[in-house]
């Protein structure tokens, strides 16, 4: 049996998308961070950084809620909660 790879899993789920964020980033908290470890911990990849402010933008319509971006944040400038009711991820097996 082979293994899918991360993207053909993601790609079968499907994403009822939210049009308000349950994602926020406490922009003054975020700007003291040296590692911008949520970069690269976020397994949907959702977070950005502006290249000319260096602020954090994140995307919450593709969130595969898994709170890596809560727990990563060691100075808790990610405020994470779950979408509101019928909205967010359908992890589909495949």
């Amino acid at each position: 049996m082979t293994k899918k790879p991360l993207e053909e899993k993601v790609a079968l789920c499907a994403i009822n998308h939210d049009p308000e964020t349950h994602i926020e980033v406490d922009a003054d908290l975020c700007a003291t961070c040296g590692t911008r470890i949520c970069l690269r911990a976020c397994p949907a990849g959702l977070y950005t950084e502006e290249p000319e402010t260096r602020q954090i933008l994140v995307d919450h319509t593709g969130c595969l809620e898994c709170g890596t971006c809560k727990i990563i944040c060691a100075l808790g400038a990610v405020c994470w909660h779950y979408p509101s009711a019928g909205h967010g991820i359908h992890y589909r097996y495949g």
